[in-house]
């Protein structure tokens, strides 16, 4: 089933300079390992050293925070878009 992935401008100069890209994948899990293997240099953006998704990176599937679904495991349907949403920072009073 294919799912669209967005990617933050941030990360796109890891992603081949895309936007977006499709991939076919079941679950979110997948999703990011078949990401990264398209992609190798995103994946130290995404994943810490065990390959978990590092706690800075936010994966929404639509509207839904995949912490809130099932993490990793979270489903995927034909047609889904997966947002990756890094954190952002700062911005304190002076």
């Amino acid at each position: 089933m294919a799912v669209k992935v967005t990617i933050p401008t941030a990360l796109r100069q890891y992603a081949g300079g895309n936007a977006s890209v499709s991939l076919e994948a079941s679950d979110v899990g997948s999703l990011i390992r078949g990401l990264v293997e398209l992609y190798p240099a995103l994946g130290r953006h995404l994943l810490d050293d065990q390959g978990r998704l590092r706690s800075f990176v936010n994966l929404y599937v639509g509207d839904e925070d995949i912490r809130y679904l099932d993490g990793e495991a979270t489903p995927l349907r034909d047609g889904d878009t997966v947002s990756i949403i890094p954190a952002i920072a700062g911005g304190g009073q002076p």
